[in-house]
């Protein structure tokens, strides 16, 4: 993972407009980020500036004195930006934009709640709304300055969009994509049922570190398999994170070197950046020094374990399977002959399943039964290799949005049972 602390502000704000641009999460005029540097400078993204093509020259720097340094106008929210890090001495780094799913909240006069799904709550910290005002206006500024004053580092802005804060702008982003990912849930669930929350108790519960058993040692031989598998592995997390089935902060991947060793995502990790070398190996009961294992390398290792023939688990929360995890409505995966070839049934566990008696989950897990959902938690999918374990992911999802998508147009008609039986045959799955 690329060191922050030795990258430009300037290229900082192009690599993360690059990714709110890229996602559909801002518009060409829409949106603003800047960085507050250790000297006093505040380097901004422009004003009217096209953000899908944004160039390192393009950003703009406003000195303590207030001189203007760059080709363009700052961003036309340049004094809410400022009101907030003159509030805010903990604030390096904001981020602004219009998000649909969140803007949807904003003009709903909602704000989305983070207990819908574990770390949520935990990133995003509370979230405020501000008042509408005027774009780029000084009423603007207090109002959204006025509601990080009190101690929010995300808001929304009422029939406006959001805007997120943090030490750094990674951090800001963060919080950012975090919010949106729970919008998109959220108003996703509500197509298909009544949206559950977790109380804090259960977010508590959750969050404890069952990875303790895990002790540090040093590798002393490197393989050409792991080495290969890391390299997979590292292309494999970027691509899920670009389709959006993980954030940078939320998705795990494991996949086994050996009978008795496997690679794991790190805990902390921007998922957008990470390389070979952020993976962590675990032999048995020791992690790699030096790095911290995801927080769902404990029950990873039980699945391993329970299932010799499993090569590859993901835990994830992609947002249109999670509408369904944050319901009652169980997900079908009768949807297309693909869904159901490569899904199978997918059973759905109750929330904390796996941390009551983690064995009512792993010996489900199978070749036969190769992807399920824990209530309000995650999805996990298998497989034998690394890719069939991402193509699940991956149809898990597309599925899922279909399914969501079609209840505007008449609701499901699955794949009868007969042809389900037919594609047993036809295909020789598991019966």
């Amino acid at each position: 993972m690329r060191n922050m602390n030795f990258v430009h502000p300037r290229d900082q704000i192009v690599d993360m407009m690059g990714r709110i641009y890229g996602y559909g999460l801002t518009t060409t005029s829409g949106g603003n980020l800047s960085i507050l540097d250790s000297e006093g400078n505040i380097w901004i993204s422009p004003a009217g500036i096209d953000k899908g093509n944004l160039r390192r020259e393009d950003v703009m720097c406003v000195t303590p004195k207030g001189d203007i340094l760059g080709p363009h106008k700052p961003s036309s929210e340049f004094p809410f930006h400022k009101d907030i890090y003159k509030l805010r001495p903990d604030v390096r780094a904001i981020v602004h934009a219009h998000p649909p799913t969140l803007v949807s909240f904003s003009v709903a006069g909602q704000i989305p709640n983070t207990n819908v799904f574990p770390n949520a709550k935990a990133i995003c910290g509370t979230v405020g709304c501000a008042p509408y005002e005027v774009p780029g206006s000084e009423a603007l500024g207090q109002s959204v300055s006025g509601e990080f004053a009190k101690g929010h580092s995300t808001i929304l802005l009422e029939n406006h969009g959001t805007c997120c804060a943090g030490s750094s702008l990674l951090q800001a982003f963060q919080r950012f994509e975090t919010l949106d990912f729970c919008a998109r849930l959220i108003a996703g669930s509500k197509q298909i049922g009544e949206t559950h929350y977790l109380t804090d108790t259960e977010l508590e519960f959750h969050a404890l570190d069952r990875n303790g058993d895990f002790e540090e040692y040093v590798p002393t031989n490197r393989t050409s398999q792991e080495m290969e598998l890391r390299y997979k592995m590292a292309l494999l997390i970027q691509r899920a994170y670009r389709q959006q089935l993980f954030t940078s902060t939320e998705g795990t991947f494991a996949c086994r070197v050996d009978k008795d060793s496997f690679l794991v995502t790190q805990r902390g990790q921007d998922r957008g950046n990470i390389q070979p070398e952020d993976l962590v190996l675990v032999n048995g009961f020791r992690r790699e020094a030096g790095k911290h294992v995801s927080r769902g390398t404990w029950f990873i290792k039980k699945i391993l374990d329970a299932q010799p023939e499993i090569t590859s688990v993901i835990l994830s929360n992609p947002p249109m399977v999670m509408s369904y995890a944050v319901t009652d409505t169980k997900f079908d995966p009768r949807v297309i002959p693909e869904s159901y070839i490569l899904l199978r049934e997918v059973p759905t566990f109750p929330f904390g399943t796996h941390f009551h008696d983690a064995s009512e989950v792993t010996k489900v897990l199978s070749p036969r039964y190769p992807v399920a959902i824990i209530k309000n938690d995650c999805l996990i999918t298998t497989g034998s290799t690394l890719i069939q374990a991402f193509d699940r992911l991956e149809v898990a999802e597309y599925s899922a949005k279909a399914t969501i998508a079609c209840q505007n147009l008449g609701g499901m008609k699955p794949i009868s049972d007969k042809q389900i039986a037919d594609l047993v045959e036809a295909f020789h799955l598991i019966k």
